[in-house]
């Protein structure tokens, strides 16, 4: 012990930059380059820097995407809130309409307390500029909240004509009435392929199919991919565009490794470079009510969300 020298473990003045040490020198010195905790730890980093240091590309017109899968439990409430919030952090205008019963999206977005909603909209008792919320966590975030009436509403509306039609009329109505410019408007659906989600497709003009990575991941995404083709040649030709989204992705898993390859080779132009991890994060932000881009932005979660969004810009 008397021939230890602490100064042998601190770095000179010389040896720091600017007189501190950088974030990455700092992982480098206490973890090692050597190590794949501290490779992966010093990516991330850098990746959080590079993400969140660039723009987001802003569209010139208005995209209407749905955020569709008739699976349950495969992230679709968590991929429509967090890639609206990520696009409304930028200061983009975005109008998130939720079309699930549930209403989960709704309390995500800062929309605690309401009256009118989507069901009040398609059932023809309000026009939808009546229904709008203002988010309390954007500026720019609008958002058309949900109740459970909206699960009786496909009996409702079965025998109206032009059923399928019924919220795409709504929305542009509300759109060409306002004079709003959303630059986006997310559709979050309920997980089934009913009267509801018809709707949904065919007021878009885009989808995003969030693929939770489990053994499954696959199953089911043929026959939604189906009713897209149907929807698109039976009620709208401008539903041209259809992404996909690999959420809740556990890189340490040669399992989950395998997934995201099989699923990258079965759709590869619709599988987005960018997926999203296996996070407690995004479970925590969910319990608090927010969005995980208020909740934590500097989370490799968030930070995953924000490339998706860059990506779908891009497209």
């Amino acid at each position: 012990m008397g021939d230890f020298n602490w100064e042998d473990r601190i770095p000179s003045p010389g040896e720091l930059r600017g007189g501190f040490e950088s974030a990455d020198d700092v992982l480098s010195r206490i973890i090692g380059d050597d190590s794949s905790i501290g490779s992966d730890l010093l990516k991330d980093t850098r990746l959080a820097r590079s993400i969140n240091s660039r723009k987001i590309r802003r569209s010139a017109g208005t995209r209407v995407v749905s955020v569709t899968n008739q699976k349950g439990g495969v992230g679709k409430t968590t991929t429509t809130v967090n890639v609206a919030t990520s696009f409304a952090a930028e200061g983009i205008p975005v109008l998130v309409i939720d079309l699930d019963p549930q209403a989960n999206t709704s309390g995500s977005l800062g929309v605690k307390k309401w009256g009118l909603g989507i069901y009040e909209v398609m059932t023809g008792q309000v026009d939808m500029g009546e229904a709008v919320v203002k988010s309390s966590l954007f500026p720019t975030l609008d958002v058309v909240p949900s109740s459970i009436d909206l699960s009786a509403i496909e009996l409702e509306i079965a025998g109206a004509e032009g059923r399928e039609a019924i919220l795409k009329d709504c929305l542009f109505s509300y759109l060409k009435e306002s004079g709003k410019k959303y630059e986006y408007v997310f559709i979050d659906c309920a997980p089934s392929l009913g009267l509801l989600v018809l709707n949904a497709l065919t007021a878009s003009g885009e989808v995003l199919i969030p693929v939770q990575v489990e053994y499954y991941a696959l199953e089911g995404l043929s026959q939604l991919l189906k009713t897209i083709d149907l929807v698109r040649l039976n009620f709208n030709p401008d539903l041209k565009k259809v992404m996909m989204i690999l959420n809740m992705v556990d890189k340490r898993t040669i399992l989950s490794r395998k997934i995201c390859q099989a699923v990258r080779e079965a759709y590869p132009s619709m599988v987005l470079s960018s997926s999203i991890p296996r996070l407690v994060r995004v479970a925590e932000a969910a319990a608090a009510g927010e969005s995980l881009t208020s909740y934590d932005p500097y989370s490799p979660a968030s930070v995953a969300y924000r490339q998706a969004c860059m990506e779908i810009a891009e497209r």
